[in-house]
């Protein structure tokens, strides 16, 4: 199996004294909400990934990003059009911070997007990993 090789982006940012979590409803090759996430174009490191992702997913550029040692990857329920090539995709998690502005989504994609608490987040996401990967952040951020 051939897996593309990808980010996932906790976005999150502080809200006076407690961290709210950015989540983009997905309407592109499936529906429900998730945080940025994409592949690494050839010849591209993580660091530039997710800096285009973030660029093209909010607009926004990254106050920060730090990086977590969770990696993981899925299977394609079909066969995508634009990853023609690829059975699924790898990923390996990352945090980063954007400033408390709006977010410009990129309509292709996604169809809203909205900041939400640890327990709210969790609630709406729609995959188990996600919500792991929640957890692991949150916890992370906790003890700054």
């Amino acid at each position: 199996m051939k897996y593309r090789n990808g980010i996932f982006v906790i976005v999150f940012r502080k809200n006076k004294s407690k961290y709210e979590y950015l989540i983009l409803k997905r309407k592109l090759h499936w529906k429900g909400w998730e945080f940025p996430k994409g592949g690494c174009k050839k010849g591209e490191d993580y660091l530039r990934c997710i800096k285009r992702e973030l660029k093209e997913e909010t607009k926004q550029s990254p106050l920060s990003i730090i990086s977590f040692n969770k990696k993981g990857k899925w299977k394609y329920p079909k066969e995508l059009s634009d990853r023609k090539n690829f059975d699924g995709q790898s990923w390996r998690l990352f945090a980063a911070e954007l400033k408390n502005k709006n977010i410009k989504i990129d309509k292709r994609e996604h169809e809203d997007y909205s900041w939400k608490s640890y327990s709210e987040a969790k609630k709406i996401l729609t995959y188990k990993n996600q919500k792991t990967c929640l957890k692991l952040v949150n916890d992370f951020l906790k003890k700054l």
